[in-house]
């Protein structure tokens, strides 16, 4: 497994954000991570890259457990988050260089390492470009690159089309799909909106920090015997809304 979740929970102060979260993931899986706003997405991604302390569970990322291998498991971790950290009046070159030089790569290396990966990004005529200068999926692209530099097995995107166009969501999403079968790096996709997720795609549905369902959309649709994911996110969120 490239991922393992176990018995995970979290409270900010008496609310309790995640419940007894547990699920795994294989290495080269697109997986979504579903939810609506407020559900534990953002939770769950600040444990995974220790933006947060654990209070409760563990993680293990390719057999390192996070709590007592921490530099090594952040090593194999790229990450995308909600809001942008790009320096809008630096070049592309220069916020991928600065990266780089974080993971300890420099010189030839980081070049190299820069230009192939703005080559996959289709951006490599915009390197010397400002980041002011581009527009929102070209700058999603660019962090894309920027979390692949140091070549991790686990891409992590929170919410990574927040503000992008429908075409420019589904360009990026395609991508990103792209990415997993092309180098089997494991993905998890945290979203609100189903049209980002196929049918056949590995879905973790969360709502009031609790693990609803950890199959496939079609799994989502016989669990709620529901046709369309949309009708099955809706009814399974609603039932859990009911119950508490």
């Amino acid at each position: 497994m490239s991922i393992e979740v176990r018995q995970l929970s979290f409270r900010y102060g008496k609310k309790a954000a995640l419940k007894d979260v547990d699920f795994s993931l294989e290495s080269g899986q697109f997986c979504a991570l579903l939810g609506p706003n407020g559900a534990g997405k953002s939770t769950l991604f600040a444990l995974l890259t220790r933006l947060y302390a654990m209070q409760n569970g563990s993680i293990v990322l390719n057999d390192l457990d996070l709590q007592k291998h921490p530099t090594q498991v952040m090593q194999q971790l790229g990450v995308v988050f909600q809001q942008s950290t790009l320096d809008l009046d630096l070049s592309v070159q220069q916020n991928l260089a600065y990266h780089a030089s974080l993971h300890g790569l420099c010189g030839t290396q980081a070049r190299l390492r820069i230009a192939e990966e703005l080559q996959r990004m289709d951006m490599s005529n915009r390197a010397h470009d400002k980041v002011r200068a581009l527009n929102g999926g070209h700058r999603r692209r660019v962090e894309i690159a920027r979390a692949l530099l140091h070549q991790p097995s686990v891409l992590l995107l929170d919410e990574p089309t927040t503000g992008l166009d429908p075409k420019a969501r589904k360009a990026l999403n395609h991508y990103v799909r792209q990415l997993c079968a092309d180098t089997q790096l494991t993905v998890l996709w945290a979203t609100h909106l189903i049209d980002e997720i196929l049918p056949e795609d590995r879905v973790l549905l969360i709502h009031q920090g609790q693990l609803l369902s950890s199959g496939t959309g079609h799994d989502l649709c016989e669990l709620s015997n529901k046709q369309h994911l949309a009708d099955a996110f809706e009814y399974l969120t609603q039932q859990t809304d009911t119950a508490a």
